[in-house]
């Protein structure tokens, strides 16, 4: 009984810990809660726009996987480069420590933390005039959350190829090229066509599109087409992960 409870006793520690770390890290905390949260307020409640709940809507659909990629990006991108060249996973590597569970603390900060930026914008959207039925609700945080594996996977692998200053410069162009090119800030369709042509290759048009879809706001292509694309991502996404685990992280 012992030797089995002490696995799941070091996974939810190690989770817990990351997560109460993330918290106490205001350089952490504010480009990844509070700018999406601020972002939604500043274009859906302070600047002119069309009126009705439904830009607020589409808009929340957006600024959502906007929330996901700050994050993951961040959190395992320039996270785990920084305690790769601290010789951190070295030690956790050769430690009793489940390998699985280091990754799995990360990616259960990354998901609370984007779940304290949703709460943040869904407060803004419902102020907005925002009203959606609790099971659309519920996709569609679901979604939202989800929203942060892809961009957890693409992190990972940087962090444990790329120093700390290159995973953080990556990590922020990504973080706000992903945003801009998915069409997060402004919808595809308005964007382009080079830039939707480019956007169509992250993970951030197509969960975007997903999630617009979900809310009722007009889409491009059809959910089964983006659901795919996120697959094949995520799945590439595994692979330039492992591989990057499998690095020596000197």
């Amino acid at each position: 009984m012992t030797a089995l409870a002490l696995p799941n006793g070091v996974w939810r520690r190690e989770a817990l810990t990351e997560v109460k770390r993330s918290l106490r890290l205001p350089q952490f905390l504010l480009p990844t809660v509070l700018t999406p949260a601020g972002f939604y307020g500043l274009f859906t409640l302070a600047l002119p726009h069309d009126p009705g709940p439904g830009f607020a809507a589409a808009t929340l659909a957006g600024y959502g996987v906007f929330a996901a990629t700050g994050p993951a990006l961040f959190g395992f991108g320039a996270g785990v480069a920084v305690e790769r060249e601290q010789g951190l996973i070295e030690l956790k590597r050769v430690s009793p420590m489940p390998a699985g569970a280091y990754v799995v603390a990360k990616l259960t900060a990354a998901v609370a933390m984007t779940a304290l930026a949703l709460v943040l914008i869904d407060v803004l959207s419902i102020i907005a005039g925002v009203r959606l039925s609790i099971g659309t609700w519920a996709l569609l945080t679901l979604l939202h959350l989800a929203s942060a594996i892809p961009f957890a996977l693409i992190g990972f692998g940087m962090g444990m190829r790329m120093s700390a200053k290159g995973a953080v410069a990556v990590a922020n162009a990504l973080f706000l090229g992903c945003s801009v090119l998915g069409g997060l800030w402004i919808p595809s369709r308005l964007l382009p066509g080079w830039m939707q042509s480019i956007g169509a290759w992250t993970p951030s048009y197509h969960l975007g599109q997903l999630a617009r879809g979900i809310v009722g706001a007009d889409t491009i292509g059809n959910p089964w087409t983006h659901g795919a694309a996120i697959l094949a991502m995520t799945v590439a996404g595994v692979i330039w992960a492992w591989t990057g685990w499998r690095r020596s992280p000197a």
